[in-house]
């Protein structure tokens, strides 16, 4: 049974991951409602599922005990990816703005796009590239 890191849901990173998944969340809603492509739903849904993947891994602490992988890097490379298919997906939404809802689904992806980038460095932020590294960094 792994150990739950009950300090990471209120660490600055976690907070982060939760606003990611209620903004992505919120949009998927919009994209629905408004019955809009299918791409914007995807990627909102997508969004909520790995973020809420990764928010998971470091809560339970499993990105220590699976050290097959460099787990923030792999979320920096998240991050970054999400943001770009993002700003193309969610321009479109607003350029295009079908109907209100969709112009607000895509409103709240763009906030979603900066919420990616701030998460990205912030985590970019921990990990040292030129000095010592550990197997691990603290997901905080």
């Amino acid at each position: 049974m792994a150990a739950v890191d009950a300090g990471f849901a209120r660490s600055p990173r976690g907070v982060l991951k939760l606003g990611r998944m209620l903004v992505a969340f919120v949009a998927f809603v919009c994209f629905v409602a408004s019955r809009a492509h299918e791409a914007y739903t995807a990627l909102a849904i997508m969004e909520v599922i790995i973020t809420l993947l990764f928010f998971l891994l470091y809560l339970l602490k499993l990105d220590k005990r699976m050290t097959w992988l460099f787990w923030p890097l792999a979320d920096i490379f998240n991050s970054v990816i999400a943001a770009v298919f993002l700003l193309i997906v969610c321009l479109f939404a607003v350029i295009i703005k079908t109907n209100k809802v969709t112009l607000a689904g895509g409103v709240l992806g763009l906030i979603l796009l900066v919420l990616c980038v701030v998460d990205a460095v912030l985590l970019f932020q921990k990990i040292s590239i030129s000095g010592p590294r550990e197997r691990n960094v603290p997901a905080k």
